[in-house]
């Protein structure tokens, strides 16, 4: 009996889990130099939103974001930032547009990272009485629930650190590699130069003699 209820609760969690994410548009793009991408949402009235971004390689790190709601207005506009995190309330029904602009950028192309939180996560027993206490087993799968949710926060977290700082190394890498082969072929060229020059210190002139006769 007890495992049996171990496993509807389970099921549960996993569904309301499931469900609770259903809102959430989260995307990792490319976005090219002299480029503009734009997303849209359908937002009801009176919806808490979220939106959170970060620029995870390419050039400094920063892209234009812009957030209108369904008749153009602008909720939002922040100009080369590296990552920023913006809630609002809708206020109008209708399909809201935010767009992440690299058009100041002549050849560096960006790859950008957000998530767009619509609404809050339902319940975990939406059809529980509210008014009676949770059974330990209730509770114990609302801290689990809760306790998912941060771990999946700190691992998108973490990741974006992971791929920001090897796209660091790699640049760094990249710059060190040409820097040395710059210092060896210079190096090269002032040797051979030392060398010539040392030469021509070193070599028989040949001189002419004149006799003057009496």
């Amino acid at each position: 009996m007890y495992g049996a209820n171990v496993g509807v609760l389970l099921q549960v969690l996993w569904a309301q889990l499931l469900l609770g994410w259903a809102r959430a548009s989260e995307l990792t793009f490319e976005l090219p130099d002299n480029a503009k991408q734009c997303f849209y949402e359908e937002i009801t009235i009176g919806t808490k939103c979220t939106l959170e971004f970060q620029v995870v390689t390419g050039g400094h790190y920063d892209v234009d974001c812009r957030l209108e709601d369904p008749e153009g207005t602008v909720l939002y506009k922040e100009m080369k930032k590296q990552y920023d995190s913006f809630t609002f309330t809708a206020a109008k029904n209708g399909s809201y547009k935010f767009c992440f602009s690299n058009e100041f950028s002549t050849f560096t192309h960006k790859t950008v990272y957000f998530d767009f939180q619509v609404g809050e996560d339902p319940p975990l027993f939406p059809n529980e009485n509210r008014v009676t206490a949770l059974t330990q087993m209730e509770s114990a799968c609302v801290s689990i629930h809760e306790a998912l949710k941060s771990v999946i926060d700190y691992q998108t977290h973490f990741r974006l650190r992971e791929a920001q700082g090897r796209s660091r190394a790699e640049d760094l890498n990249t710059r060190v590699a040409f820097w040395s082969i710059g210092e060896a072929v210079i190096l090269l060229i002032v040797s051979i130069g030392q060398v010539v020059l040392l030469r021509s210190f070193f070599s028989d002139r040949k001189t002419t003699t004149t006799r003057v006769g009496s």
